[in-house]
């Protein structure tokens, strides 16, 4: 009798009692819904669509051309010897993946209350069914990228990229990691305070213009006194931008220690996250 009641439930769910705990083995577990979230995200997208996955390339493109009129022909600004379509291009595929991950995982919470309230599942798998998700529209973007790059390159441009482009799927990881972080610490503070979603999605647009995407890290370190060039690289994404073009264009103001503070700044910010996330999914639904 007593080896029958302890048959009866296979788990025990309690509340995480460690500050940091990220269960992969948990996770892996629920592996097939994390694949079945992350199916469904992409589904909805092309439902009911006439273009279905060119949407991905219409975002990146229209922004591109865009900022290559205003910023190119009416503003000048430099590309570090690239053409800006290309470089404006590069530094929009790597932001629109960093900022659509925050942005949907800041509504972690908000979003998915209903299930949250029903089910019981690791809820990490939220935020890791968006880093998933948008990284198969990052992988068509990324696409579109190389095929305007070779097209650059048959043209006759001096684009030389290097050997550091096959480091791209760790850049990828780590901005995984920055989104997830900031994301989850949002959507933590979200709970309570609603009207953050608002200051979050202003923030966002904001942020994009302190980061060198219309314009080369060079420009502003030759622009500002060299007593203010560490303001520039305290923005994290600035490493990883700078990074990216260096690796696929051979030009550019990369510096390996600015490439080191953002991958140190992306795991610090994502166990942080983490961490909260973690407290906050204790209570959350008596407060949401």
């Amino acid at each position: 009798m007593k080896s029958l009641e302890k048959d009866i439930w296979l788990f025990e769910i309690t509340p995480k009692k460690s500050f940091f705990n990220f269960n992969v083995k948990e996770i892996w577990r629920y592996r097939d819904l994390l694949f079945l979230f992350v199916k469904r995200d992409v589904i909805t997208f092309y439902k009911q669509t006439i273009l279905g996955p060119l949407w991905f390339i219409i975002q990146p493109l229209l922004t591109s051309l865009i900022q290559f009129v205003i910023f190119s022909k009416i503003a000048a600004i430099p590309s570090d010897g690239v053409p800006y379509f290309l470089f404006v291009l590069a530094g929009n595929i790597i932001w629109f993946y960093f900022s659509d991950t925050l942005k949907s995982i800041s509504e972690t919470f908000t979003a998915n209350q209903n299930i949250f309230g029903k089910v019981y599942f690791p809820r990490i798998i939220m935020p890791l069914k968006v880093v998933f998700s948008n990284l198969l529209k990052f992988g068509i973007q990324f696409s579109f990228f190389l095929i305007v790059l070779c097209y650059y390159i048959y043209l006759g441009y001096d684009i030389n990229p290097t050997v550091y482009i096959f480091l791209l799927p760790l850049i990828l990881i780590f901005l995984a990691l920055i989104s997830m972080g900031i994301g989850m610490l949002i959507s933590s503070l979200t709970v309570k305070y609603r009207d953050l979603n608002f200051v979050i999605t202003f923030g966002i647009s904001l942020f994009m213009y302190v980061s060198p995407i219309v314009y080369p890290t060079s420009l502003v370190l030759e622009k500002i006194d060299s007593k203010f060039h560490f303001l520039i690289y305290l923005n994290p994404l600035t490493g990883f931008l700078d990074f990216f073009k260096y690796a696929f264009f051979g030009s550019g103001s990369f510096d390996v220690l600015n490439l080191v503070y953002s991958l140190v700044f992306s795991f610090v910010i994502f166990v942080l996250g983490v961490m909260v996330f973690n407290k906050t999914e204790k209570s959350f639904i008596d407060v949401i």
